[in-house]
């Protein structure tokens, strides 16, 4: 029997195929997937499952629609699809859905992302640790229990949903009437190889793509955009061809990083504020959900444009939460996941990538300068430390800034220190021995200095 607890995650299944997991589990996955997915205490009556082009993706969704097939779900199987295109359809067939992909990985890894009908995240606290615990039970039992009598075996449909997915995508930001634009692409050999061409289509782009040919060993760059080194391509094409902008997506193409005309990159943070611009104009009044590490700008544009800003802890579980209990149209976090309302409060980065395309093709400016509005402030990055003992280095952070006049600490996520030109945000990973920090200030000279006085505080020794 593997050992879950180094594949179940916070928010997914993930590990090294065949090592850690292998289509025998995933058989026993897709069954338990089905007993807890479903309304209530009822299995699920339905599925839907998608695969990214990782080598060992088909065989894993295959033997999930088995387990899932085996406790009388109906299986809808996608194929090739990228994970927000899975959200769409778990939204539009109103059904429980599992996406096989393991993101920004390499490529010996894989992993199932799971949701609800009308894509509500499965998480630790959301059934994830119930799946868990079926197999774990099941394993040891030599396989599932007899279905209960009179339930028969699933039925298995394939179906296409790549046109109505970006279909219900153009409907969202019509991009018909803007300007001619020339736009690179880098699909990282990943899932947006798939879709960006039907989404793209017919539209007033010339589309220069780049690694679109889907190969999950990834021959040319990591499908991880927020590594610098996996970006150099794109901002070399983007300013040898002239283009007006870049744009690079992950591995399964829900999240898209964004380069202007000069090949620079676009902060995430003024990607979110930029697009809960355009959707409070469509919604006036509306509500905006940022993680506490986006920057200040984002909750300066929310107010300014008449929407209520509200800060969340990082992850998306409490940003899909937080979307959920207070009706807000849009949430943006500092790693290129973008929210929509109009997407069941789902992530995708595509819908993201249109906005950006809408506003720029909507007007004359370069990209850099309409962006300039919404990135105001100097930013440190995410710098990691290893350290001893986690705890410990917060205590101590904690310590030197508690009595600062003029200084304000909050524990959301981390420890959040704030004062009037500047801010730090000091967070533990999950996985690592790592503490995380972001700082910003209101010039680079201060970032410098915050950043060096706080890492000196947690790398001594």
């Amino acid at each position: 029997m593997p050992d879950l607890s180094q594949i179940v995650k916070a928010y997914d299944v993930r590990g090294v195929v065949p090592d850690q997991w292998d289509e025998e589990l995933a058989r026993l996955f897709g069954a338990a997937f089905a007993e807890v997915a479903g309304d209530g205490d009822a299995p699920a009556g339905g599925v839907v499952i998608g695969h990214d082009m990782r080598p060992s993706s088909p065989g894993l969704a295959r033997a999930f629609a088995e387990g899932a097939a085996s406790r009388g779900a109906d299986v809808t199987a996608i194929g090739l699809c990228s994970t927000d295109q899975l959200y769409y359809a778990s939204g539009a067939l109103g059904l429980p859905g599992a996406m096989f992909t393991a993101s920004h990985n390499p490529a010996r890894y894989n992993g199932i992302k799971m949701c609800r009908a009308g894509a509500a995240p499965i998480g630790q606290d959301s059934g994830l640790a119930e799946i868990r615990a079926l197999v774990e039970r099941w394993a040891d039992a030599g396989g599932p229990p007899a279905a209960v009598a009179g339930v028969g075996e699933g039925a298995l449909t394939e179906r296409d949903t790549l046109r109505d997915y970006a279909a219900h995508l153009r409907t969202l930001v019509p991009l018909e009437g803007i300007r001619p634009l020339r736009v690179v692409v880098d699909a990282g050999n990943g899932m947006g190889g798939h879709t960006v061409p039907t989404v793209l289509e017919g539209l007033p782009i010339t589309l220069d793509a780049m690694y679109f040919e889907l190969d999950g060993t990834f021959p040319n760059h990591e499908a991880n955009p927020l590594d610098p080194a996996n970006i150099v391509d794109l901002r070399a094409r983007v300013r040898e061809t002239g283009a007006d902008l870049g744009l690079a997506f992950d591995g399964d193409a829900d999240r898209c990083f964004v380069v202007d005309e000069r090949g620079e990159p676009v902060s995430p943070s003024a990607v979110t504020a930029l697009v809960a611009a355009r959707e409070l104009a469509k919604h006036p009044g509306g509500t905006i959900i940022h993680n506490l590490i986006t920057s200040r700008a984002v909750a300066e544009v929310v107010r300014e444009h008449g929407g209520t800003p509200v800060r969340t802890r990082v992850g998306h579980s409490f940003i899909k939460a937080e979307m959920a209990r207070s009706g807000a149209v849009f949430g943006g976090e500092h790693s290129a996941h973008y929210y929509f309302r109009d997407f069941w409060n789902a992530d995708t980065g595509m819908l993201a990538a249109l906005h950006v395309l809408a506003a720029l093709g909507e007007q004359d400016r370069p990209l850099s300068e309409l962006v300039a509005e919404y990135d105001r402030y100097p930013s440190s990055g995410e710098v990691n430390s290893t350290v001893a003992d986690q705890a410990a280095s917060l205590a101590a952070v904690r310590e030197a800034y508690g009595d600062r006049p003029g200084v304000e600490l909050d524990e959301l996520d981390g420890l959040t220190v704030s004062a009037a030109d500047w801010w730090f945000n000091l967070r533990a990973s999950n996985t690592e021995p790592l503490l995380r920090l972001n700082v910003e200030a209101d010039d680079a000279a201060t970032v410098a200095k915050v950043r060096d006085e706080v890492l000196g505080l947690i790398r001594i020794g």
